[in-house]
């Protein structure tokens, strides 16, 4: 099978947002997504070119354009999210984000009539039908298909510290499960999705897909749906690993962190080095730790299995990409990841108003609800 990969501008970016509709009173999810999205569409327009449907009714998602800058995307995103919100309300609908609702239940959500979305529940069924969670994806642009692959699997070893800081799904249908994220170990019981394959080349990949199609298990490449993924049709590497994150300010962070990693690999690429690609069984510990742990976890770093705790990393990750971010005009947004580790990530703040709030969960959501009208990290 050939898979062409589209001409993309090297680390153009764009940004995809999966936003919850909850209730405005109650907190609960509700699905009217059908409602927004026609309240929305321009007229004359069959739907609206940045806002689209999700597996479920309760869900919208935003979609930026393709952007030179974190700040351009992010700006796009935050209009995004207003115009959504002023459509939501007359239905007393609120928006919030955060890798999973800290208290609706699965069974009561209604899913998309859309082909392909009854298609994959026929499949999946109950863990199917479980998937309701949210996510944040970063596309970033890669001018040579012959570097994703390169890249892709050196980014695994960052899967980490992008999980860490984005986790925002402590609780479960009003439980409290003791993960920083646990829409990370949610997805992954899908097919395809989770962590991907390390391929050594294109061919390899091309090979993978070819697989894939032959026996049934997708229709085609966009059906792969691992945590990052080559986008050909976009000739964009697709980082989809980050939970819901409920506020611009930690959108940006995580853009820029993506995008200035991604530029990092390929200067390298340019410079004639070979990128180091953890051992697969030291990847999957990565994430269960990050998954499990949040920013807390001691990750793995190397083939060595020399380890360190993922916010000392990410301290002095982003100081290492600084020269780059200053090339990307991206400096402010990647200086975020230090404003987010400082303010504590989303689930430790969920977690720490459910504390304060004598274990009522829809105080978490009030919460989240404020946290995405501010765009910022806000106190408990």
């Amino acid at each position: 099978m050939h898979i062409s990969f589209a001409r993309s501008e090297r680390s153009t970016v764009g940004i995809e947002w999966e936003l919850a509709l909850v209730d405005s009173t109650s907190g609960e999810l509700t699905g009217v997504a059908p409602e927004v999205l026609e309240a929305v569409r321009p007229e004359g327009e069959e739907h609206h070119p940045h806002i689209t449907t999700e597996l479920l009714l309760n869900t919208v998602e935003i979609v930026s354009g393709v952007h030179d800058t974190i700040g351009g995307a992010v700006t796009q995103m935050g209009e995004l999210v207003d115009e959504v919100r002023a459509a939501a309300e007359p239905f007393g609908a609120d928006l919030m984000c955060a890798g999973s609702h800290p208290f609706s239940q699965w069974y009561d959500q209604q899913v998309t009539d859309k082909e392909r979305y009854h298609r994959l529940i026929d499949r999946t069924q109950y863990w199917g039908r479980n998937m309701m969670i949210w996510g944040v994806h970063v596309h970033v642009g890669i001018e040579s298909r012959d570097k994703a692959i390169p890249i892709l699997g050196a980014l695994l070893s960052y899967i980490p510290h992008l999980q860490a800081l984005s986790a925002s799904s402590p609780f479960w249908a009003g439980v409290d499960t003791g993960y920083a994220s646990n829409r990370a170990l949610m997805f992954q019981q899908l097919p395809t999705a989770g962590l991907p394959w390390q391929f050594e080349d294109w061919a390899a990949y091309e090979r993978f897909v070819d697989d894939m199609v032959v026996t049934g298990v997708i229709d085609d490449d966009s059906e792969v749906r691992t945590d990052i993924r080559p986008s050909p049709k976009w000739g964009t590497l697709e980082t989809r690993a980050c939970d819901g994150v409920p506020t611009t300010l930690e959108l940006g962070a995580l853009a820029a962190l993506i995008q200035c990693l991604v530029e990092w690999m390929s200067e390298r690429l340019d410079n004639g080095e070979t990128l180091a690609w953890l051992q697969p069984w030291y990847t999957r510990e990565n994430k269960w730790r990050a998954a499990r742990y949040g920013l807390d976890a001691e990750i793995i770093l190397d083939a060595s299995g020399r380890e360190r705790l993922v916010t000392d990393d990410l301290r002095e990750l982003v100081e290492a990409l600084q020269p780059i971010a200053d090339r990307l005009d991206c400096a402010r947004e990647l200086a975020q990841v230090i404003e987010v580790l400082d303010a504590g990530g989303s689930y430790q703040r969920q977690l720490a108003v459910a504390k304060a709030s004598d274990g009522d969960l829809t105080k978490v959501v009030e919460h989240l609800v404020r946290e995405m009208r501010a765009g910022r990290p806000l106190p408990v």
